[in-house]
C-alpha cells in the first residue's frame, strides 16, 4: 500500500521560507513522478509543483521563481523549498503520486500559514 507522509509545515512571516518534506513508502520511489498540491479555504486544490522520475520539473504560475521541488531517491523523499512566502500561499499542502494499482495517492496534508 502506498503511504505518503508530509512534514515541515508551520507558521511563517511574509517573506520567510519553509521546506516541506514528503516521505514515500510502498512504491519503487525512483520510477514515480511526484507532486505537491495545495488547498486554501474555499478554493479548489491546485498544483504547486511536480517532478518526474527523471528530475524534470514544472510549477504553478503563482509559485514560479519562489518555490523549488526536488527529490532524493536514496531517501524515498521529495521536498518543496518555499521562499519569499506570501499570505496567499497559506493553505494545506499535500503530496501526491499516481499509482497504476491504487490511482491517485495523497498524504494527510500539512498546514502552511503565512502571516505577520
Amino acid at each position: 500500500q502506498v503511504q505518503l507522509v508530509e512534514s515541515g509545515g508551520g507558521l511563517v512571516q511574509p517573506g520567510g521560507s519553509l521546506r516541506l518534506s514528503c516521505a514515500a513508502s510502498g512504491i519503487i520511489f525512483r520510477i514515480y513522478d511526484m507532486g505537491w498540491y495545495r488547498q486554501a479555504p474555499g478554493k479548489e486544490r491546485e498544483l504547486v509543483a511536480r517532478i518526474t522520475s527523471g528530475g524534470s520539473t514544472n510549477y504553478g504560475d503563482s509559485v514560479k521563481g519562489r518555490f523549488t521541488i526536488s527529490r532524493d531517491n536514496a531517501k524515498n523523499t521529495f521536498y518543496l523549498q518555499m521562499n519569499s512566502l506570501k499570505p496567499d500561499d497559506t493553505a494545506v499542502y499535500y503530496c501526491n503520486t499516481k499509482s497504476p494499482l491504487y490511482g491517485d495517492c495523497w498524504g494527510q496534508g500539512t498546514q502552511v500559514t503565512v502571516s505577520s
